[in-house]
C-alpha cells in the first residue's frame, strides 16, 4: 500500500516565517546536514508551513 505525503498545512499553526525558519535551521543542525527520511517529511512539512507563513498579510500592531 502507498501512502502519499499532505501537502496541506494546517490551519491552526499561526507562526510567523521567521519562527518557522528558526525551526528549519534547528532541524539542519540537528542532522549534521544529512536529513533522514522521517527528517526529511519534516523539513517538507516545515516548508509547506514557511511559504505559508510568509503569504499570509502582517497585522500591523
Amino acid at each position: 500500500m502507498l501512502h502519499s505525503m499532505s501537502t496541506t498545512v494546517e490551519p491552526a499553526s499561526e507562526r510567523s516565517a521567521a519562527e518557522v525558519n528558526e525551526e528549519i535551521r534547528a532541524l539542519w543542525l540537528r542532522s549534521g546536514g544529512t536529513l533522514t527520511g522521517e527528517q526529511r517529511e519534516e523539513y517538507q512539512r516545515l516548508v509547506l508551513e514557511w511559504a505559508a507563513a510568509a503569504h499570509r498579510p502582517v497585522n500591523a500592531a
